[in-house]
């Protein structure tokens, strides 16, 4: 009688980077003969992918161990893999608190987890977070088990800015470029099997290439991916405002597949609270980017993170922070109140905001932005843009849901036999987040 086929469950918290990484997990379990489970209860193996940037994904992730706890204590033969930056961050102290974790594997050993859960036992925990300078390798792979319309790629791992509030350099080690060969390689791969549309991904990514040698610009890079043929869409995330080069910014004027969109963090509009955030730039420096950006492209789509709240952070500092949203008018802005990551330096700052202050903050930049989304998107209702289906909608079942070039979400009445292809869409209404429109005709058809 042939054995039972194994199961896995990933899920996934924190950024898009983590979500690559875990698809190149699933990958790897999946050429050891696993399938995927629906849910913990159908599931041989749980691997859960933590981040450590905010307290909320890590809130989320404890929530999350309490669920998988009851699980566990029903089937106590499911394997329980915490990975990533959470597990780089406290290592051996998640199993102590968490006695039913069966592995710990921090940012650099990912990629062991099939061959640990192979050697090791269930009796007694593994945990290796050891920060080694070297980077993580993904393996090249041979085929795409999903098929999928959009793909992330990360192109560089890493951060070297060491801003006073962020964890990331701790957790994800310096800056490491992969080569250019093998990012045009792996794109080519995805483009051949019917991807329209990649997502370039890096803790820094337009920082790309200055560890290489020799060194490439990543507008060069940009520029090579760009000629490759049936590329579609071309984006990348997340940008630091520093490293935002005018020939990377002309780049927009001239790529055929560059979208026009960017998310450039600023962060705060106050340059007392920029320098103590130590990011490296003035808000004259950073409007000055947002103009260049704006006048190749005068259509483009900006999109920034605030953290309100953050020691010291004034009244007066606060309302420059207002003064540039309002002035700038973002597409769209993901604000946030400032909680200390262990071990930044700013965790170690006395002069903290009361956190009902934070949230007042918050709540009004928030109607502040809800505003200005709300008057930009409303310009484009009664026009025909190309949107690329790629996902069901939120706002109901019968709907289906795409992204401008621009990167804004357009929800349509649609079959879902339009995901993974690009129609024309008239816009007929818009909300503070999104669009609403109907199908008009398609470069692929119906």
């Amino acid at each position: 009688m042939p054995m039972a086929e194994k199961k896995i469950f990933i899920k996934t918290f924190g950024c898009q980077m983590n979500e690559y990484d875990s698809d190149h997990i699933w990958r790897l379990f999946y050429e050891k003969g696993y399938r995927r489970a629906v849910s913990y209860q159908d599931a041989d193996v749980v691997v859960i992918n933590t981040c450590a940037v905010r307290q909320k994904a890590e809130d989320k992730f404890y929530s999350e161990l309490g669920r998988i706890k009851k699980v566990k204590e029903k089937q106590p033969d499911i394997r329980i893999c915490v990975i990533g930056c959470l597990a780089q961050l406290y290592g051996e102290h998640l199993v102590q608190r968490y006695p039913y974790i069966d592995v710990v594997l921090g940012t650099k050993q990912l990629l062991l987890l099939p061959t640990v859960l192979e050697q090791s036992t269930i009796s007694y925990p593994f945990i290796n977070t050891t920060m080694i300078r070297d980077p993580l390798i993904y393996p090249f792979p041979s085929t795409l088990i999903d098929k999928r319309v959009s793909a992330f790629v990360t192109i560089m791992q890493g951060c070297n800015n060491y801003c006073s509030y962020c964890i990331v350099p701790y957790v994800r080690g310096h800056e490491w470029s992969r080569s250019p060969d093998d990012i045009i390689r792996e794109v080519t791969l995805l483009i051949k099997h019917g991807v329209k549309e990649i997502t370039l991904l890096g803790q820094n990514v337009n920082a790309y290439g200055k560890t290489l040698s020799p060194r490439i610009r990543f507008s060069e890079l940009l520029c090579h991916l760009d000629s490759i043929p049936g590329i579609k869409r071309l984006r990348f995330i997340t940008s630091h405002p520093r490293d935002l080069t005018e020939d990377l910014i002309s780049c927009f004027g001239k790529l055929r597949s560059l979208c026009e969109h960017i998310h450039l963090p600023l962060q705060s509009g106050s340059n007392t609270i920029l320098q103590r955030m130590h990011r490296g730039y003035t808000q004259e420096m950073y409007r000055e980017k947002i103009a260049l950006l704006r006048e190749t492209v005068p259509d483009i789509s900006i999109s920034s993170d605030i953290i309100v709240g953050f020691p010291g952070e004034t009244e007066y500092d606060f309302s420059q922070t207002l003064a540039l949203i309002e002035d700038v008018k973002f597409d769209e802005l993901f604000i946030f109140h400032y909680t200390p990551r262990p071990g930044t330096p700013a965790s170690r700052y006395t002069d903290t905001v009361p956190y009902d202050e934070k949230i007042r903050r918050l709540t009004l930049l928030t109607a502040v932005q809800q505003k200005i989304g709300f008057e930009k998107n409303s310009r484009l209702v009664g026009r025909i843009m190309p949107v690329l289906f790629d996902m069901n909608a939120k706002r109901g079942s019968n709907m289906i849901a795409g992204r401008l070039r621009t990167g804004k979400v357009v929800n349509c009445h649609a079959p879902p036999r339009v995901l993974g292809k690009i129609h024309n869409v008239l816009i007929e209404h818009a909300t503070a987040h999104s669009l609403i429109g109907r199908i008009v005709n398609g470069e692929d058809g119906w």
